[in-house]
């Protein structure tokens, strides 16, 4: 599991969310795929479950939702 929170900000006016871990924004995800990468490459065990998780503060808008379909 990533080491610190992980915050998915509202989705922006072209659609995806940007991804913060730790205070520092890690990209742009526009899929859960994304968003496991980006938790993957700052080093947590289980990216993919930790998605799925309550883990995670998805603000504003519904959880698993990227504004891309």
């Amino acid at each position: 599991m990533a080491r610190h929170p992980v915050v998915v900000y509202p989705i922006a006016e072209g659609g995806g969310r940007r991804v913060r871990v730790d205070g520092t924004i890690l990209g742009t995800a526009y899929s859960d795929r994304d968003l496991s990468e980006f938790l993957r490459r700052d080093g947590a065990q289980e990216p993919d479950e930790m998605v799925l998780s309550g883990l995670i503060e998805w603000r504003e808008d519904p959880a698993h939702d990227y504004g891309t379909g």
